[in-house]
């Protein structure tokens, strides 16, 4: 079985070469190990550190396309190269490479199709207050939306099945670690977590968190995009019954004063915003049912997809 690493990277010129370094060379159960870089057109030195480094693929991006584009790329690549697991890890070296045999076990036994590094935030002393409280309340988001117990929903160091990546498509442009979580449970594949060290980081700044009141809400924005995406109905579903809900009480208020106490004066405001309220969330519930249809589209598309490009890839393996 072969193994791919890749490593997406943006201006790391200063870490990658010591994340190449430390990838094992040989793991039980695996054939070959390659290394893949991702520059997502860096304006540094990247790519020839990378080379040097002894990465087998160096991938360059013309133009900077974010994150989540990045690593689809990526799994794009691994993929076609013909990587039975992928190993996605960050080239700012705070991961230990070492890990990776621990983190493709699962796999290996057949008992996960996706496993992620659990940083155990809560415990890094290193990570300020306000990315290791934004990191634990995403989390909490993700796993309710994903309806599964997730500790680390933004651990970037993860495995991933040849099967689970090619049912993986990332839409967002930020990072892909909150969606694949999602799209994950709604594709049936087994995610587990396993304990990873995480190093404070050396001598570079985040790239993907210049600010962390922007990181919040990008990161909101996806894990929305995906929850609505593949859970429409429920989410909107409860929310407009929520309202209507809401509508009868004023609905109910007006109804007791004007029929049962007689009190003077219409108390119109009770009647018009309950059937606001009410009309309102009817409609909730109605762009649930069609975003229903949409979203049952969408999982036959994804499903065709899928079998497309697993027929391309036997085909270009075949022809190799």
């Amino acid at each position: 079985m072969k193994l791919v690493v890749q490593i997406p990277a943006f201006n790391e010129e200063k870490n990658i070469s010591r994340v190449i370094k430390e990838i094992p060379k040989k793991i039980d159960g695996i054939d070959k190990i390659e290394i893949l870089v991702i520059d997502d057109g860096s304006s540094d030195n990247t790519s020839l550190e990378a080379k040097k480094a002894g990465a087998h693929y160096v991938v360059r991006n013309k133009e900077n396309i974010g994150l989540a584009q990045t690593f689809q790329r990526g799994i794009n690549k691994s993929l076609s190269l013909g990587a039975g697991i992928i190993v996605n890890t960050d080239a700012d070296f705070q991961y230990n490479q070492n890990e990776i045999s621990k983190l493709i076990q699962p796999i290996i036994q057949g008992k996960a199709d996706i496993v992620s590094g659990n940083r155990q935030v809560e415990t890094l002393s290193h990570m300020v207050s306000s990315k290791k409280y934004g990191n634990i309340i995403g989390s909490k988001v993700v796993e309710l939306s994903a309806g599964y117990k997730i500790a680390d929903a933004s651990s970037g160091f993860r495995a991933y099945s040849r099967d689970a990546a090619l049912r993986l498509f990332v839409i967002s442009k930020h990072t892909y670690t909150h969606e694949t979580l999602i799209q994950a449970k709604r594709k049936n594949l087994k995610v587990v977590e396993v304990p990873v060290e995480f190093r404070k980081r050396e001598q570079s700044n985040s790239k993907l968190i210049s600010s962390v009141g922007s990181h919040i809400k990008k990161s909101m924005s996806t894990i929305m995009r995906s929850t609505l995406m593949y859970n429409s109905m429920k989410t909107l579903g409860y929310l407009g019954v929520l309202m209507m809900a809401l509508g009868a009480i004023p609905m109910i208020r007006w109804a007791w004063l004007t029929y049962i106490e007689h009190s003077a004066g219409n108390h119109i405001q009770s009647l018009l915003l309950g059937l606001l309220l009410i009309m309102l969330g009817f409609l909730t519930v109605m762009l649930g049912f069609i975003s229903d249809l949409i979203a049952t589209n969408r999982r036959h598309l994804e499903e065709i997809l899928y079998r497309i490009r697993r027929a391309e890839l036997k085909i270009s393996e075949n022809g190799k």
